[in-house]
């Protein structure tokens, strides 16, 4: 599991395998990652953009932007969390993926969330 805070906005973050398989364009690994998005703060946040990075063991990275996460932007009171789960299909066997999220105050100020690189790894590929 990997966690980061910025600004009263911890992320922890756990991934898992899900599985592979052969096609005839080449093979497909597939995994799944658990985000719980903490206000830890005093005061509320709402997340409305995400902004991934993803590194394939070739070293190839693909951008992934887009309005909130899982249809929703959700605003997180102080003490409030919000946990969703995602996917991500590499065609390596292990990779990284790392971002973040751009939070709003009320205020109408705006700061970007930070997200550590977490690893993607088929448990039985040597790395």
């Amino acid at each position: 599991m990997t966690r980061s805070e910025t600004e009263g906005i911890c992320v922890e973050v756990k991934t898992r395998y899900v599985g592979g398989r052969a096609l005839p364009e080449g093979a497909r690994f597939v995994f799944a990652y658990t985000i719980r998005i903490s206000n830890t703060g005093d005061a509320p946040a709402q997340l409305c953009r995400r902004h991934w990075f993803i590194t394939d063991a070739h070293g190839d990275v693909r951008e992934v932007e887009g309005e909130g996460v899982v249809g929703s932007q959700p605003l997180l009171h102080p003490g409030e969390s919000f946990e969703y789960t995602s996917g991500c299909v590499l065609e390596t066997p292990h990779g990284a993926m790392h971002g973040s999220y751009t939070m709003f105050r009320p205020s109408g100020a705006c700061f970007e969330a930070l997200v550590d690189a977490f690893v993607l790894a088929d448990p039985q590929a040597i790395v």
